[in-house]
């Protein structure tokens, strides 16, 4: 296992190895450069995804997420960069293969509201992975800031298309547009 600082991507690594699933992670350090400009990198190559392999960028949340006081529930915005990053990425390598958003999320109270019974202990923590791949996600979401240059799922749309990552490992029957691990 690489030493990953970021929790998220840790955990994420550690469910890999613990389930045999092949995958490269992806040097963060190296920036790639097409038509002279900087390319966000995704995560980690997964293989065996429906007979592809996974373009796999980690989204880390809080699950729930405490804001001013309330609990926020299934947090899904990325940045316009991580959106155009990962489809540029999908167009490079081609039809092999399949970017998909990995939303890592870190379970901080056990409560009816989980986004999936299959949970990960990881460093005395506990995660869920939910995803989606990167057409669906770009067909659903919507600005959120434009400050921050950030867009989102609406929580009823996002729930119905993100899939418990466990749920789907390891079987190449998938169907490619659907698929996850």
């Amino acid at each position: 296992m690489t030493r990953r600082h970021i929790h998220y991507e840790a955990a994420f690594e550690d469910y890999l190895r613990s389930r045999g699933q092949p995958y490269v992670a992806v040097d963060e350090k190296r920036k790639a450069i097409f038509s002279g400009n900087r390319v966000k990198s995704f995560d980690f190559l997964v293989y065996g995804i429906g007979g592809r392999t996974g373009l796999v960028d980690i989204k880390g949340r809080q699950f729930p997420y405490d804001h001013d006081g309330k609990k926020r529930y299934w947090e899904n915005w990325i940045t316009r960069d991580d959106l155009d990053g990962l489809t540029q990425w999908q167009s490079t390598f081609g039809e092999g293969f399949l970017a998909m958003l990995v939303f890592a999320y870190h379970i901080t109270q056990m409560d009816s509201r989980l986004p999936t019974h299959h949970l990960h202990p990881f460093r005395d923590q506990i995660y869920a992975f939910m995803c989606v791949t990167l057409d669906e996600y770009k067909d659903a979401c919507r600005h959120r800031s434009e400050k921050w240059e950030t867009v989102t799922v609406p929580i009823k749309q996002f729930k119905a298309m993100a899939k418990p990552i466990q749920s789907l490992a390891g079987n190449n029957s998938l169907r490619a547009s659907g698929a996850c691990l």
